[in-house]
């Protein structure tokens, strides 16, 4: 279904557009979840997920209204994150191409963790060395143990930690499946959930998990909206627009949980505290620094 530009000669006022966008944002999310966030304070309104209420409808409208669809959209790539466009962002990555879509963070370069085609894409669209490793991003904490092992865990952890802003960092095992070449040399990988009912719709239709990195030049600032990265729009098959995401630009935080009993925060992020106080409830102990 093709997204067509409104007509500026007729646009209607907010309090026209309003039960509309309620609506819409009634229903998107209406998505079944299992699992909602711990971080309610860091995650936008857009991406909530059974944390929302219907009484904050309004405040989704608002959200949706700042969306830049239909304003900036010159190559007829950007698209509201909304349910209706799921199945078609799953096709755009079975067909091994690149998409971008928010988080509960920032705006991320999604593809087939699968498809090395789809992955040495992303890797060129950033200008990323080959030698960084990608994170993946999966619908559900039960989806984590076909990607990574997990039995070594206290447990309940994960739960607690995810759907969120972290990115937890755990031994990959032979038992993953995982294409050998992604990441190659390395036996841990980063996975996500995170807490924002479009991107976890995408990874459940997918079936498989999804490669993500930032959505920005390697390097630069994190995007926070899709204007932030409107230079590269032309390399990806589909922009999927959630408006300004409120979180900032310090991403999610990443934690290493790869040694038994043990923790050490890779990257502080957008929920370190909490992230600790978490690890630390689950009798894990943060791993000394090498001197």
């Amino acid at each position: 279904m093709e997204y067509r530009m409104p007509n500026t000669m007729n646009v209607p006022t907010t309090a026209q557009r309003l039960p509309l966008l309620n609506a819409l944002a009634f229903h998107f999310l209406s998505l079944p979840l299992r699992g909602a966030s711990k971080f309610g304070s860091h995650v936008p309104i857009l991406c909530h997920s059974r944390r929302v209420r219907v009484g904050l409808s309004n405040k989704m409208a608002l959200s949706l209204e700042n969306c830049d669809v239909g304003v900036e959209n010159k190559l007829g790539l950007v698209r509201p994150a909304t349910e209706h466009y799921v199945k078609e962002a799953i096709q755009a990555l079975k067909a091994e191409k690149v998409i971008v879509v928010p988080t509960d963070t920032i705006y991320g370069f999604a593809c087939d963790a699968c498809s090395m085609e789809a992955v040495k894409r992303i890797y060129k669209i950033k200008g990323r060395e080959h030698t960084r490793p990608l994170a993946i991003c999966v619908g559900d904490v039960s989806d984590i143990m076909r990607f990574a092992v997990t039995d070594y865990l206290p447990q309940g952890l994960l739960d607690s930690l995810l759907p969120g802003p972290v990115t937890v960092v755990l031994r990959r095992g032979e038992s993953s499946i995982l294409e050998k070449s992604l990441n190659p040399g390395l036996d841990s990988i980063g996975v996500r959930v995170p807490d924002c009912n479009f991107i976890r719709a995408i990874a459940r239709g997918l079936e498989s998990a999804l490669a993500l990195t930032s959505a920005n030049l390697s390097g630069q600032p994190s995007s926070v909206c899709i204007k932030d990265f409107e230079n590269l729009w032309q390399h990806c098959a589909f922009v999927y627009d959630g408006g300004v995401l409120p979180s900032g630009r310090a991403g999610s935080t990443i934690v290493d949980l790869t040694r038994l009993g043990k923790y050490k925060i890779i990257r502080p992020g957008s929920a370190k505290e909490e992230t600790i106080a978490i690890l630390e409830r689950h009798s894990l102990l943060e791993e000394a620094t090498a001197t």
